[in-house]
């Protein structure tokens, strides 16, 4: 059974969105870390997770589109590049937030990859090809992207987005400023 049965979306910030120390973070960043099933429904539910984090930190919803994209992407890589589609593996999902930025990990259990081998989507001889999209759009929507080996095994997705000015000293814990915001 999928995480997604166990707990729902809005509830799955609530117990595991806290503060933790990780290499690198400072005592009041924070951290959420969930493992997907690899099911396409996982893509739907890390991408909600995700938005749902950049919403509450105060990013615009232009920019909360391209944070979901950029994850809905990289869930997808993991899904069908990297576990191959089988039920077995795992969908590693990670999001650190700090006083700075938004961090996103994506994490597979597959063989991995280097990202210099990832064709360009925009050469002429691929502009017809799928592949290197994700990744071309997931470098343009963010602030930071790379590809590294992961703790599993397979690919670590590793992207980042500043956090807006005015936002960032609030850690998390600010009301979107949007104005579709329904009064509490």
């Amino acid at each position: 059974m999928g995480l997604s049965a166990v707990l729902p979306v809005n509830t799955l910030s609530f117990y595991l969105f806290g503060p933790r120390e990780r290499a690198g973070m400072t005592p009041e960043a924070k951290h959420l870390e969930v493992i997907l099933d690899t099911h396409v429904e996982s893509v739907n539910l890390a991408e909600e997770m995700c938005v749902r984090v950049a919403e509450a930190v105060g990013f615009t919803e232009d920019e909360c589109y391209r944070i979901g994209m950029s994850v809905r992407e990289g869930v997808i890589n993991a899904f069908h590049y990297g576990n191959q589609e089988k039920p077995d593996k795992k969908i590693h999902l990670a999001v650190d937030l700090t006083s700075e930025k938004i961090v996103i990990h994506v994490m597979d259990e597959g063989r991995g990859f280097r990202l210099e081998d990832v064709p360009d989507p925009l050469a002429e001889e691929n502009l017809l090809s799928t592949s290197g999209r994700g990744i071309f759009l997931m470098r343009a929507f963010m602030d930071e992207f790379n590809v590294v080996p992961g703790r599993t095994g397979g690919a670590e997705i590793i992207m980042s987005k500043k956090i807006p000015p005015g936002c960032a000293s609030n850690n998390g814990n600010h009301e979107s400023p949007r104005s579709d915001a329904t009064p509490k």
